[in-house]
């Protein structure tokens, strides 16, 4: 664990591009957890908070394929400051959600700051390579790895505690003055976020860059079953839709339903420094992917039929332990099977499988979620994504990672 830290002991511009993904995902899950609280009690229902996170994921995974392809032609570092402080801005309009009549607002500024993490996103995953020694990289990716579970346990839980305790609009205040961090912490870093062109080398235009990307992928195999792997805990997320209302079942409220996402965080946080091993050993990346999605399924099976919450708190940590290592695992291998001029829109193509998995799962959640028992919807969630796990694992059967490929041509 201490080799795996030094890293950001001794890499400036590292810890600072680490720095703002805490921050920005910490900001992310400080408004969610309080919003989706808040919105069932100003609209009496829970589909406001489905839509919410369809707008979320479904606005970003629409615009993936088009921001990948600036990731690759843009510098990076102007991306992320810019998505940070337009993310502000629509961090602002929260404040004027009130009632059930200025509900709307909410779609608005989740909408809006979804955008800007569409921006943010593929060019901060794209530029990481760029910032570490190649012999660094597997712990960098370890670390960054972890960095969505840790914020989301901070920010998730925190968000809970301060939206119970002083209101859900302070949380929103903690959150723009985040993401104004972020923006000044990626505006210090010094190393440069992409490989320099050749010369005479002109950036390619947005629809041919992405059909060259989507040509790449679909030539190679090995690269198709990794984006394709987030898929499976993706049509599994609709189970977030119920999150808040499992914790109304169980008399816990706002803080139980910040400890969900808490735990989902913790799960997400300690998978990817468990399974690092996994990052040496090529021949194992395929079955480890597998049997993290079939995990990720069976938790939530059985988190539908548990009564006690503090062992659902458990098994809901058991599944984010699989999420986190799919995530870690599938973009380890990704960041080094694919050359510097393709990932931002390699990345951008994953991203936007994955929410529009999320998305789908989200909008079917919210469609039943007032006519159904949550638990099924835990129940279907954790099948569907179980059925995909034993598919994609039949489907890659044949298939290594030993030998990667390392560029466009291989």
């Amino acid at each position: 664990m201490a080799a795996t830290f030094a890293v950001v002991g001794r890499n400036r511009d590292f810890r600072r591009l680490l720095g703002a993904e805490l921050v920005v995902f910490g900001a992310d899950w400080f408004v969610m957890v309080p919003l989706l609280v808040l919105l069932p009690e100003l609209t009496g229902s829970g589909v406001w908070g489905g839509l919410v996170l369809a707008a979320d994921t479904g606005i970003n995974a629409l615009l993936l394929p088009f921001t990948g392809t600036i990731a690759d032609r843009f510098d990076r570092r102007k991306i992320l400051v810019t998505a940070n402080v337009c993310a502000f801005l629509a961090a602002l309009l929260l404040f004027a959600v009130r009632s059930a009549a200025t509900a709307p607002l909410a779609l608005v500024a989740i909408g809006a700051m979804s955008v800007a993490k569409a921006f943010y996103t593929p060019a901060a995953t794209a530029a990481l390579p760029n910032v570490v020694d190649p012999a660094d990289l597997p712990a960098a990716n370890a670390i960054s790895g972890s960095a969505w579970g840790t914020m989301t346990i901070v920010g998730a839980s925190l968000g809970g505690v301060v939206g119970a305790a002083a209101g859900p609009y302070w949380s929103f205040a903690v959150t723009a003055a985040c993401l104004l961090v972020a923006a000044v912490l990626n505006s210090s870093v010094r190393r440069p976020l992409q490989a320099a062109r050749a010369d005479g080398e002109v950036a390619a235009q947005t629809w041919h860059a992405l059909i060259e990307a989507l040509r790449y992928i679909g030539a190679r195999p090995r690269i198709r079953a990794l984006v394709t792997v987030k898929s499976a805990a993706g049509l599994g997320n609709g189970v977030l839709i119920v999150f808040p209302l499992i914790a109304a079942m169980h008399g816990v409220g706002a803080l139980g339903a910040g400890l969900l996402f808490a735990v989902r965080g913790l799960g997400a946080l300690v998978g990817p420094f468990a399974l690092r091993p996994v990052l040496h050993r090529p021949g194992w990346l395929l079955p480890s992917l597998a049997l993290s999605m079939a995990l990720y399924g069976a938790g939530y099976l059985a988190v539908s039929v548990t009564p006690w919450f503090p062992m659902v708190l458990v098994l809901v940590f058991v599944a984010h332990f699989a999420g986190g290592t799919n995530w870690t695992l599938s973009n380890y291998a990704l960041q080094g099977a694919v050359p510097d001029q393709l990932r931002g829109r390699v990345f951008a193509t994953d991203l936007m499988l994955a929410t529009l998995a999320i998305t789908v799962s989200q909008l079917i959640a919210t469609s039943v979620v007032d006519h159904v028992d949550d638990r099924l919807i835990l129940a279907g969630c954790g099948l569907i994504t179980l059925s995909y796990a034993i598919g994609w694992r039949i489907a890659t059967r044949r298939l290594t990672l030993a030998e990667a490929p390392a560029g466009p041509g291989d």
